[in-house]
């Protein structure tokens, strides 16, 4: 199987700090990968050396079997890898249809399965916003937006950073349902998200990091039948 994003021995330093030390890390095609871990552990360190935020010091990273170390993130993202960070990061200043249109492209393969008509079907509450400018939304419809531009794009994977943090539960849950949409649809994603259970209910396999490296890497099943790594390493 081919993978979408394979990392070997990825090093990365911020100045004299060394962050993440060593970490391997694989995404296959119709994937979801739960990435967990305490505050300061590397998490969103890794998302962007692989995406090309940050520039690893060591190691590699291949996308779609091409190396892409040290790309600059236009690069990557033009191999069908969207990411959603953490803060959101619309265009307050464009409408809720404009932020979405803006993004609209075929994938890859050429495929549309994404549609402006389907992203709203998904997320009705922006359907009741069009016309909204972003810094109007309530932040859980900034992130929805955040998450539908990324979905415009028809990605083949998706990356999504700390996506439920600080929403209401209400909201929160209309996210993880939406996970498990993307999901379904076949998208891979890697789903970075303080709350293990709902990481857990939809990922395929998952990966806790401490200190920049990765301490256990399983599936769901695994991890639940292992309490005391949950204990030891998310304080659970």
């Amino acid at each position: 199987m081919s993978m979408l994003i394979e990392a070997r021995g990825l090093h990365t330093h911020y100045g004299q700090s060394h962050i993440l030390r060593g970490v391997d890390f694989t995404v296959g095609p119709a994937q979801t990968i739960g990435l967990m871990g305490r505050n300061g552990m590397g998490k969103t360190t890794l998302l962007k050396s692989l995406i090309g935020l940050v520039k690893p010091s060591g190691g590699t990273v291949q996308v779609k079997g091409r190396d892409m170390t040290g790309a600059s993130p236009y690069a990557v993202a033009r191999q069908g890898i969207a990411y959603v960070p953490e803060g959101r990061g619309i265009f307050g200043n464009l409408s809720v249809k404009e932020n979405l249109v803006m993004a609209a492209r075929a994938g890859t393969k050429g495929q549309r399965d994404w549609t402006y008509e389907r992203v709203l079907d998904t997320f009705p509450r922006l359907a009741e916003r069009l016309n909204h400018g972003g810094q109007q939304l309530s932040g859980g419809e900034q992130q929805m937006l955040t998450i539908g531009r990324a979905l415009m794009t028809n990605p083949d994977l998706l990356i999504l950073d700390e996506a439920t943090e600080g929403l209401a539960p209400l909201i929160a849950r209309e996210i993880w349902r939406i996970c498990g949409l993307i999901r379904e649809s076949g998208i891979s994603s890697v789903i970075v998200d303080k709350n293990w259970k709902h990481v857990t209910q939809i990922t395929d396999r998952n990966v806790i990091l401490v200190k920049g490296e990765v301490v256990f890497h399983g599936s769901s099943a695994e991890l639940h039948a292992q309490p005391e790594i949950l204990q030891q390493h998310l304080g659970i």
